[in-house]
């Protein structure tokens, strides 16, 4: 079972998946960085301030030990109070887009180089045709000629 264990980790493919999620996992903390620290806060600039981490429908009471803001969406659901987050779902599915995009990008991108690869490559030599009998033949006469000769 060790042995089998050895020959699955090793394919290619496996390896090529792990290096897969884990460069995957550090894109989608620079996509959520360029999302949170740059375009949300621009975003909110251009609409005069307009932030959306603090647009939530709150859904339960809070608690009596909160002495927070009744508009700090963190520190209340850090509090267990239930909320309707919608900002922040709006903040997922812009991240979601970004990185949907910009995987379309890399992926478009390396179809065009490999059909550029594939353009240049030169053309696999056909198989030579199989002989026929008039060359088998003369082939037959001129190593006669030449045994005589």
């Amino acid at each position: 079972m060790l042995k089998d264990f050895k020959a699955f980790i090793a394919r290619g493919n496996v390896l090529d998946l792990a290096v897969g999620v884990i460069i995957g996992g550090a894109f989608a903390t620079i996509t959520k960085s360029l999302t949170e620290d740059l375009l949300m806060p621009l975003l909110g600039w251009l609409f005069g301030g307009f932030d959306f981490s603090s647009h939530f429908v709150r859904l339960g009471a809070i608690p009596a030990s909160y002495h927070g803001s009744a508009n700090d969406y963190a520190a209340l659901k850090a509090a267990g109070v239930p909320l309707f987050g919608y900002g922040q779902f709006l903040t997922a599915v812009i991240n979601f887009v970004i990185l949907a995009f910009m995987v379309f990008l890399i992926v478009r991108g390396l179809a065009k180089v490999s059909a550029l690869a594939e353009h240049e490559q030169p053309a696999a030599e056909a198989a030579p045709a199989p002989e026929t009998d008039e060359v088998k033949l003369l082939r037959e006469i001129r190593d006669a000629l030449t045994s005589r000769g």
